[in-house]
């Protein structure tokens, strides 16, 4: 689309040319958190429903890309915090497991499917600003800037905030381990 900004109230046409340019970015957003296609599938169709059912009356979108990225990221991390019901792993062990290709032992890539298991438990337990700006870095690889910008703040508060959770996640995930926290 070639307007700098979308209405709040967008046309059947408009809406198909939305989905048909943004649908796979909003998949893979969604599936990064949820790690699950059929979850995706769901935050897929709840952003644009969503996106359909937005009030006329409310601002208009001036990036639409980066408002579906947002949306996607925060309906998955919903998705996820709605799934709560298990146990809670440290970013330094996480971060190389979650860029490792699959050609490893059964027993590494069990390993890593319970380290992603609980990295997206414990998300959903995060206040959901500090959930999507963990989510955009660590999953969607933004860098600080980049962060700051989509969400309207500065980087040095979000260098901060990265960093206190990367602590408390490790925390948890040790005494998840069984070790002190």
């Amino acid at each position: 689309m070639a307007a700098p900004s979308e209405p709040a109230a967008i046309s059947a046409r408009d809406l198909e040319t939305i989905f048909r340019e943004h649908h796979a970015m909003v998949f893979r957003a969604a599936y990064r958190v949820t790690g699950n296609a059929g979850d995706a599938e769901d935050v897929l169709q709840t952003v644009f429903l969503r996106l359909v059912k937005r009030d006329p009356a409310a601002e208009p979108v001036g990036n639409i890309a980066s408002f579906l990225h947002r949306a996607a990221v925060n309906a998955a991390l919903d998705l996820v915090r709605a799934r709560q019901n298990v146990r809670n792993i440290p970013l330094d062990e996480l971060e190389p497991v979650l860029a490792e290709a699959g050609h490893h032992s059964p027993d590494r890539i069990h390993g890593s499917h319970e380290i992603r298991a609980w990295l997206r438990l414990a998300l959903g337990r995060l206040n959901p600003r500090i959930a999507e700006m963990f989510t955009l870095r660590f999953f969607e690889g933004k860098d600080n800037p980049e962060i700051a910008k989509l969400m309207n703040t500065t980087p040095g508060t979000v260098a901060v905030t990265l960093s206190r959770t990367r602590d408390r996640l490790a925390r948890e995930y040790q005494a998840y381990l069984g070790g002190v926290a």
